[in-house]
């Protein structure tokens, strides 16, 4: 299986905004004072515009689905936490914590896939879930070594272990569960989602390991990634806190490798960070400032890799 793909489903904003629902565990969201909403989502959708141009321009297949105003989606931007495409023609629909981001899943984002020339041959549906609190939002919470068959997930409030082992029970791969923490006001709290402080890559992981309070588990996480032979590139917290663990490595043109991430992500890497990074992947930024700002998320988020097989 491999790790990375060359096609991408983004979906375009129509009602972008901080959404009030998702704030309450994702301390990365703020409130931009004196802007008209309807600006918030202009800028939202032109920095969406140009991110999409520049992973066209690089040879990415990108299948862009606008949002309708049908419903009041304000996240819609991010659909990797609702779903994931397989290599083998199955589709996950997860379930999700907060109520209006449940109104993102959609038949006409799957036939969008279709009509792209992609098959799918099974859903594989853990929404129920919600009626029991119980939440795994997709990629955003499950980060995939397709290849090593290993899936890892910080737990959350939007993270259940249970849930996120019947995943990997039902998709085939070994789970390795551990919590990540950030400090807030003085207190240890837990990341909302595992791609926010990690992402793996072909032949690297970037991991924030002083998240991982628990040595224990640390341990576990690095011994895994060794094993399977990753570089790992640490970053700090306050790294974390400028997006740069929510990146996504890409296929381009005659199979380049590309590491995707926002602009804020990549100013705040050192040169060091960069020069190991660029030894396994070229790096493509974009300025996603009011993206990051309102959503809480960044160019990881907003991308859903299509492993799906060719019709």
């Amino acid at each position: 299986m491999e790790q990375t793909t060359n096609t991408i489903l983004m979906i375009r904003p129509i009602n972008f905004r901080m959404n009030e629902q998702t704030a309450v565990n994702n301390y990365y969201q703020k409130v931009i004072d004196n802007v008209l909403p309807q600006t918030v989502n202009a800028k939202a959708q032109q920095e969406f515009d140009m991110h999409v141009e520049k992973l066209r321009s690089i040879g990415v297949n990108v299948i862009v689905v606008n949002d309708t105003s049908e419903f009041d989606t304000p996240d819609s931007v991010f659909p990797n936490n609702w779903v994931s495409f397989h290599e083998n023609g199955d589709v996950g629909l997860y379930p999700m914590f907060a109520e209006n981001r449940r109104l993102e899943r959609s038949e006409d984002v799957l036939e969008a896939v279709e009509q792209a020339g992609f098959v799918i041959n099974n859903i594989v549906d853990y929404t129920d879930a919600e009626e029991e609190s119980v939440f795994l939002e997709g990629t955003g919470s499950v980060l995939l070594d397709r290849t090593n068959h290993k899936a890892y997930c910080a737990l959350s409030p939007r993270a259940d272990e249970d849930l996120f082992i019947e995943f990997c029970e039902d998709f085939e791969y070994t789970p390795v569960v551990f919590t990540a923490n950030q400090t807030m006001n003085g207190e240890r709290k837990a990341i909302y989602h595992t791609n926010v402080m990690m992402c793996i890559g072909e032949t690297f992981a970037v991991i924030c390991l002083s998240s991982i309070d628990d040595k224990k588990e640390r341990k576990s996480v690095i011994s895994h990634l060794k094993e399977d032979g990753k570089e790992i590139i640490e970053i700090t917290e306050a790294q974390v806190n400028n997006f740069a663990g929510n990146m996504l490595q890409v296929k381009g043109a005659n199979d380049e490798r590309y590491l995707v991430m926002s602009q804020v992500a990549y100013d705040s890497l050192t040169a060091n960070q960069i020069e190991r990074l660029k030894k396994h992947s070229h790096i493509l930024s974009s300025s996603l400032d009011t993206i990051e700002a309102c959503g809480g998320g960044s160019a990881r988020c907003m991308m859903a890799e299509v492993f799906l097989p060719k019709a």
